[in-house]
């Protein structure tokens, strides 16, 4: 009777630990795990985000018969996006001659903050969304519980954040100079990559879920596209927003 008795704290602890793993999303719980990691998928994937983005959630019905989960497992494409963060953080630094330190700094804010903690707060929102206002009665082809996974959520965040990437923080990079200069043409430059960087975020959202055969309504998530380019209208009356953003971003 001793022995069952220290034993069960012990089994009980490991049954905690199992539980509170379980509850983290693999390709957060993965990414020690470098030997793993299909690198030359995800850059495929990030490939294809860019010129076919349908072509990539057609993997995700594949991804669901074979491992019983919309998610991907797969961490390489957070460490690819990562490792593009950090070389472009880099290279802004290089145009506002940064310290060390400083460079250090951007680079996390850039990784955890802009793509991390922001994919968090909005995968999120799109988890509660998803699953309160677009899913479909139940049927044959849409069970009683089919739901949006929260890890599936994250994953349209990474899909669609890498096009905004290569626009707002690569694009943009190379023509600093001319959105920063006080005339129309360069705030109309300027304020056009923002809305078209925000236009394929959200863009790439509605593909992401619309993906899923069991919601509905999906074209909701294309309503935001009205507000942005009503702002980016009224912005062409003389707010540069580049302007505006690189100086609130990067304190100058």
């Amino acid at each position: 009777m001793s022995s069952l008795n220290v034993e069960d704290p012990i089994i009980a602890s490991q049954q905690r630990n199992q539980s509170l793993t379980s509850r983290i999303p693999l390709i957060f719980s993965r990414l020690h795990r470098w030997n793993q990691m299909d690198f030359e998928l995800a850059a495929w994937q990030l490939t294809y985000l860019c010129l076919a983005p349908k072509r990539v959630y057609r993997n995700v019905y594949f991804h669901k018969q074979t491992k019983n989960t919309w998610a991907r497992d797969d961490p390489a494409i957070l460490v690819l996006i990562s490792a593009c963060l950090a070389v472009t953080a880099i290279a802004w630094s290089l145009v506002y001659s940064y310290s060390l330190p400083k460079v250090l700094e951007l680079v996390i804010l850039m990784v955890l903050r802009d793509f991390l903690l922001s994919g968090i707060l909005i995968s999120t929102v799109l988890y509660y969304v998803s699953n309160s206002l677009l899913l479909s009665p139940p049927t044959h082809s849409a069970p009683q519980d089919a739901k949006v996974e929260w890890a599936y959520a994250f994953d349209v965040h990474t899909n669609a954040f890498f096009p905004l990437f290569l626009t707002l923080y690569l694009a943009q990079l190379f023509v600093v100079p001319v959105i920063l200069k006080e005339n129309w043409v360069c705030l109309w430059i300027g304020n056009t990559i923002y809305l078209a960087a925000f236009s394929q975020y959200i863009y790439g959202v509605y593909l992401g879920l619309a993906a899923l055969p069991f919601l509905i309504r999906t074209s909701l998530l294309l309503a935001p596209l009205l507000p942005l380019f009503v702002g980016y209208v009224i912005s062409l009356l003389g707010f540069n927003v580049s302007r505006w953003v690189l100086g609130a971003y990067f304190g100058s």
